[in-house]
């Protein structure tokens, strides 16, 4: 909508750049005791502290010989992104004390049994107290009758065919590990199956084509990539790195990096199950045929399969049908030079060529990073504000993705942004109804460019209204 005295919402934030340390050498083990974890959105380094990664990679089982390698990626990475990593072998380093220290703890194609019962009770603790876990590759194949690891790494190795090419689906284009990642993403790697599939506990990041390679063992649904928020902490996984190679090829270093930054809350991401969601725009031009554009301007689809908002002041509607109860996802992003750009999410109006029917039958979930709270980012424009405090740890800056998740109920209208609730609403205004009605996103005008991608709808029961607050996004 428009709005008045553009400043940035993240000016306030330049300060907090992260500084870059150097890489630090392996980390010494001492007594019990100390503090929970760091990890995640709520740890010290928030508050000016250079965030800190333990690398683990102790093997009790096969030892893969790309280890040294995934350890200097690490460090490179965090040399050259603004965290620091330690690296070790010594499970003597799992202690409160210790891993109070780190923001997250990467276990680096461990294998077998690694830590004794004290290590793990301490490593449980610091996941519960916020801490953060990254595994890769056969960090699945470690810690097989410790419960609580298996549901953190959110699947166990079962077997795997010999190393050869294969078609990975990325499924979420919003999570830093996959955001630079195209439709497919075709590599080479040792493809391990899984005993069991982690799609309904965990956000499935990519996914294996099993049809384009030779011993897929998951019947079709074979996910290689996921991440979750686990009893109080976060936990990425990914099954690519047994080659060397691997780690020196930019996109899968991006990759680990993108769930690293994850891990350790320098960037959101909405990592809650997601299941029963069909898209309506889905990154191609044939799917844009149910949608209208209603006024001036535009948007235009590019070869990443988003679409730019231009000129305006218009909308571009889903005209195919209306809804009642529903969630409904989409990825966005401020795009423009100024990194304030405005644009918005229409629901519960009458279908209409004129984008203006919108506005006055309407409601809008905002985009925009200034203006008074009921007008910016999260707001229902004019009407409510978001929680500004959770919705703007939850939210990540310009030129990076975000998630929303707009859930309609009835007259019950709640905004998740990257997986955190931070407004609901109940209309009740009687010229105005959210049960039944369509959706649009705004272009806003010739200064404002934001982009979208990955829209889709889950149909909710209509009872739905009527119960208390259900889980959101499954």
């Amino acid at each position: 909508m428009p709005t008045n005295g553009r400043g940035r919402l993240w000016a306030a934030l330049g300060g907090a750049a992260l500084l870059i340390g150097c890489v630090s050498g392996p980390a010494v083990s001492d007594e019990a005791g100390g503090s929970g974890g760091r990890g995640g959105p709520g740890g010290p380094g928030q508050h000016g502290e250079e965030r800190r990664v333990l690398v683990f990679s102790k093997t009790a089982g096969f030892r893969h010989d790309s280890i040294p390698e995934g350890i200097t990626a690490v460090r490179e990475l965090g040399a050259a992104h603004g965290f620091a990593v330690d690296a070790t072998e010594d499970a003597g380093a799992f202690t409160a004390r210790n891993l109070g220290r780190y923001d997250a703890v990467v276990f680096l194609s461990t294998t077998g049994d690694v830590l004794n019962a004290a290590q793990q009770g301490a490593f449980e603790r610091y996941i519960k107290r916020g801490g953060s876990y990254v595994g890769v590759h056969a960090a699945a194949d470690t810690e097989y009758d410790w419960a609580f690891y298996g549901g953190l790494a959110g699947a166990y190795f079962q077997s795997h065919p010999a190393i050869q090419p294969a078609t990975v689906d990325v499924e979420d284009h919003a999570h830093p590990a996959t955001a630079g990642l195209g439709a497919t993403w075709n590599r080479t790697d040792e493809w391990y199956n899984y005993r069991s599939n982690p799609r309904e506990r965990a956000h499935v990041l990519a996914s294996l084509d099993e049809s384009s390679y030779s011993g897929g063992t998951m019947n079709g649904d074979h996910p290689i990539a996921w991440c979750q928020d686990y009893r109080g902490g976060r936990a990425f996984y990914t099954g690519g790195g047994h080659t060397k190679e691997s780690f020196a090829e930019p996109a899968f270093r991006q990759h680990l990096l993108g769930g690293i930054r994850w891990a350790i809350g320098e960037a959101q991401a909405d990592c809650r199950p997601e299941n029963g969601y069909r898209p309506l725009f889905d990154g191609t031009a044939d799917s844009l045929a149910a949608w209208r554009q209603a006024g001036p301007g535009s948007f235009t689809l590019s070869d990443d399969g988003t679409i730019t908002s231009s000129d305006g002041m218009g909308m571009l509607w889903y005209a195919d049908r209306s809804f009642g109860s529903y969630s409904l996802k989409l990825d966005w992003r401020m795009s423009g030079p100024s990194g304030d750009d405005n644009s918005g999410v229409f629901v519960g109006f009458p279908p209409s060529e004129d984008p203006w029917s919108a506005v006055n039958n309407g409601y809008e979930v905002q985009i925009d990073a200034t203006d008074v709270p009921e007008r910016t980012t999260g707001s229902v424009y004019g009407f409510r504000s978001a929680d500004i405090g959770k919705r703007d740890r939850a939210l990540n800056p310009p030129g990076e993705w975000n998630t929303y998740e707009i859930r309609v109920e009835g007259e019950r209208l709640r905004v998740w942004l990257n997986g955190v609730k931070i407004n609901d609403f109940t209309n009740t205004d009687p010229v105005r109804s959210l049960s039944d009605g369509h959706f649009g996103i705004q272009n806003h005008g010739s200064a404002d460019q934001v982009s979208f991608r990955d829209i889709r709808i889950k149909e909710l029961p209509a009872r739905a209204a009527d119960r208390a607050d259900s889980p959101p996004g499954d």
